[in-house]
């Protein structure tokens, strides 16, 4: 019988009171992984590789996000400090000439570090190098235009189009202005639509927009269909402009709706709908299943107001309690704090108090006995698998009505 991937849930569930973040507790603890990064991280060119998703750049967003955050003000200068070291040799790694290829993906390569270098360079008041490194990031859209500019499929989230336009949501926060000039925005998100159109009728897909990724149709956050609708959500410009594409997308993910199982879970790809994974296989992961479907379900009850959004997010919610304490690891792609931030979701989408007990809950774990068991990811500091993501998290336990995954805001 094959092990469980993640620990029995033995936490005590909310019973609905009010609940009241131990806010010294949780900045000790992430300044405790914060400081221990800082003592661990080593800046070689293999640091550097893997983008905001595994490599420096992601590091450097962690200190950037915290040197933002009121309860570290006394730390700022260093965190600031610090992010400007990693992101040097992050630049050094997206600029290289063998990286040429990837450097329009937002969360695998390059243009996420330029992304993080011109929010930090205003934030250091270096308004010119700002400027560069935001026309850098905008002279990439030109090339992610092809309807599969990549070969593989174009339009995921971690080195294709969805991920190009959530650095611009990104970039868009930060700067509180336009960022890439609204007809290009309009073009790729109308791409993204052609392409899976495209798609699903070559391929007779049930759902009237499909895409693939190195063959295979994945349905989640990560490579597959929730990710990319999401995005297609966050631009209310193009829906208002091309009336035809509102209705394929919501048909698109009322399809993946209908696929939400019982427990609440999502399959993580089209060849799993009619022969799913056993139970032990399962994966409740922000990458693959609901703990990342959840955000696409939110967007869609944000625009469309209708319940069964949000009964889909509770449902999502469920399963993550029940079995979202992974031994993976603390990350937030297919970890503890990933998982945890399904809790802060609802809690912003509810206003509920059961959703911030739980996410109190899972941030209590990461210092368990039992949670010592976990396996130490292949990239323990990073953003996405490792500690970096980890203390984003617990940053944004200490405001939960502001909290969001890195990157996936949807409010």
């Amino acid at each position: 019988m094959a092990a469980k991937r993640y620990f029995t849930n033995k936490l005590a569930d909310s019973v609905g009171a009010f609940v009241e973040i131990p806010k010294a507790d949780i900045k000790n603890l992430c300044l405790k992984y914060v400081q221990y990064i800082f003592g661990a991280q080593t800046v070689t060119p293999d640091d550097a590789d893997g983008g905001l998703y595994v490599g420096l750049s992601g590091v450097s967003y962690m200190c950037y996000y915290l040197s933002q955050h009121p309860e570290f003000a006394e730390k700022k200068a260093e965190l600031l400090e610090r992010s400007e070291c990693y992101l040097q040799h992050a630049l050094t790694d997206a600029d290289a000439p063998k990286n040429k290829s990837s450097r329009a993906a937002f969360l695998l390569g390059g243009c996420g570090a330029y992304a993080v270098a011109a929010s930090l360079n205003k934030t250091l008041g270096k308004e010119k190098e700002s400027r560069i490194f935001l026309e850098k990031y905008v002279s990439l859209a030109d090339g992610c235009l092809g309807l599969d500019y990549l070969g593989c499929g174009s339009d995921e989230l971690l080195v294709g189009r969805a991920g190009y336009l959530s650095g611009i949501l990104f970039l868009q926060k930060v700067f509180e202005s336009e960022i890439l000039p609204e007809e290009k925005v309009i073009k790729l998100c109308s791409t993204i639509v052609q392409s899976g159109v495209k798609y699903s009728k070559k391929h007779r897909s049930p759902c009237p927009l499909m895409y693939a990724y190195y063959g295979t149709e994945y349905l989640g956050a990560a490579h597959g269909l929730s990710g990319i609708l999401q995005m297609l959500l966050c631009f209310p410009n193009f829906l208002q402009k091309h009336p035809d594409a509102e209705p394929l997308i919501k048909d698109s993910v009322d399809w993946l709706l209908s696929l939400q199982t019982p427990s609440g879970n999502f399959p993580c790809a089209v060849d799993e709908v009619a022969k799913p994974r056993p139970d032990a296989h399962e994966l409740i992961h922000w990458c693959h299943g609901a703990p990342g479907v959840v955000y696409l379900m939110a967007k869609a009850y944000l625009r469309w107001k209708e319940e069964k959004y949000l009964r889909s997010c509770l449902a999502c919610g469920e399963v993550v309690w029940n079995k979202g304490l992974l031994k993976k690891g603390p990350g937030i792609c297919h970890g503890v704090a990933g998982n945890a931030y399904v809790f802060l979701l609802l809690y912003r989408l509810t206003d509920h108090h059961k959703h911030l007990h739980r996410a109190l809950q899972f941030a209590n774990f990461l210092t368990s006995e039992e949670f010592k068991q976990a396996r130490t990811p292949d990239r323990p500091l990073s953003l996405y698998e490792g500690l970096s993501g980890t203390a984003c998290f617990l940053a944004d336990l200490l405001q939960p009505e502001k909290a969001h995954f890195p990157f996936f805001d949807v409010f």
